[in-house]
């Protein structure tokens, strides 16, 4: 369970993005709403040079989140503590405002799968959660957010819904949630619920931060529709409306907008960081 002294996100209710080196300039001279920045983790473990000094420049101008896509938080052996010690190292230094991790797995044995797995939600795996979970906190001294993840099948042995589990997850470690909204929309229309449902029934006092962004359509063997988690396009429509019923679920909380693949010039992304601020300013009235 976490310790009550730990560090716990403090982001501001605004939008941010995630940080792409070629953005440094524009960021700098024209951050347009955008008031925080999204750092991947293992983009920042080597030894300084040009990321670390950028980064540094950065920080005085906008607070930082850091978000890991390496812990392999939901496998079933034990975390890396090579890796884990790398990721304290990095917020020692840099002091963000906020770390998250995905409620998912990429490691078997020796081996690390380049992908964030999906895992059934039993008995059994919410312990083993919960344990890497207390591990990680009580390694970097601070409270972490945990990701709904995007899903594409769901597996006959789970006994938790999702939304049951994150709150359990919650309710024994002390853990904030990450509600990444695409990821909702995504997995909803994969799995066959309705987005707002899953939000409703979601542990939203526990909600440290919100992520949108952009996904890929596709379509199954049977022509059902298959969304995919892509990060590389702009946010869909029913995503933006979705981020509405979420933030009147949630209140005024930071709003991450997520373009990683086919990364646009700046004016476009500061567009959709400016349409994030539009929902926090409807939702202050």
């Amino acid at each position: 369970m976490l310790d009550a002294t730990l560090t716990p996100p403090r982001l501001p209710a605004a939008p941010g993005v995630g940080y792409k080196a070629q953005h440094f300039n524009a960021l700098r001279d024209d951050p347009g709403p955008v008031k925080w920045l999204e750092v991947h983790a293992e983009n920042y473990m080597g030894d300084g040079g040009r990321p670390h000094a950028q980064l540094r420049a950065l920080r005085e101008g906008f607070d930082i989140s850091v978000h890991g896509v390496g812990l392999s938080i939901g496998g079933a052996g034990p975390l890396d503590p090579d890796h884990l010690n790398r990721l304290k190292h990095l917020v020692d230094w840099l002091e963000p405002q906020s770390f998250s991790e995905h409620l998912a797995w990429s490691t078997h044995g020796a081996e690390f799968l380049d992908d964030l797995l999906p895992l059934p939600y039993t008995t059994d795996t919410l312990t083993c959660v919960a344990d890497h979970i207390d591990e990680v906190q009580s390694t970097l001294g601070r409270r972490m957010l945990l990701e709904n993840p995007s899903s594409y099948l769901a597996f006959d042995e789970s006994t938790w819904s999702e939304t049951d589990f994150l709150a359990e997850l919650v309710r024994r470690t002390g853990c904030g949630l990450l509600l990444d909204v695409n990821n909702v929309f995504i997995s909803a229309t994969n799995l066959g619920y309705t987005p707002e449902g899953y939000i409703d029934a979601y542990p939203t006092d526990a909600v440290g931060e919100i992520h949108v962004g952009g996904h890929d359509e596709d379509t199954d063997e049977t022509g059902a529709p298959l969304l995919i988690d892509s990060h590389g396009r702009a946010t869909a429509e029913p995503v933006w409306t979705l981020l509405h019923h979420a933030l009147s679920a949630v209140g005024p909380a930071p709003v991450l907008v997520e373009w990683d693949n086919d990364v646009p010039d700046w004016p476009d992304l500061r567009a959709e960081a400016e349409r994030a601020g539009a929902a926090l300013a409807l939702l202050a009235g």
